[in-house]
């Protein structure tokens, strides 16, 4: 399996932004769609969105479309989300998740995913 570490949460201000990275280590990064997912307090864990492996197709939840931009950088291994406009709701922990190596196309169930890291935490709050 994939390794994978978020950071680049925190505090911030309704209003505000953060971009936060997914960093993978192991081989057949570049192969594998990965997704951001968020787990809020009281509610199931959620997909934001999920880029395939060659980074030209990417999808939305709702709850997130306009406001958050997922990228990825296959040379660094790495998995970006960018989150603006940010409101209280979108408080909890940010998990990025990779698909099976050669998996090469997005899924939404987490169930699909098969390396998950630990997480970082973003706060919305005034």
């Amino acid at each position: 399996q994939m390794q994978l570490v978020e950071f680049g949460g925190g505090l911030v201000q309704p209003g505000g932004s953060l971009r936060l990275s997914c960093a993978a280590s192991g081989l057949t990064f570049e192969s594998r769609a990965i997704g951001w997912f968020r787990l809020a307090p009281g509610k199931e864990r959620e997909q934001l969105s999920c880029i395939s492996s060659s980074g030209l197709y990417t999808n939305y939840a709702d709850s997130v479309k306009g406001r958050f931009t997922i990228s990825r950088d296959n040379a660094k291994d790495t998995v970006y989300l960018q989150l603006n406009s940010l409101k209280p709701e979108d408080t909890g922990t940010y998990f990025c998740a990779a698909r099976p190596r050669y998996v090469r196309q997005c899924a939404t169930r987490p169930a699909d995913f098969e390396s998950w890291g630990q997480g970082t935490q973003v706060t919305v709050s005034s």
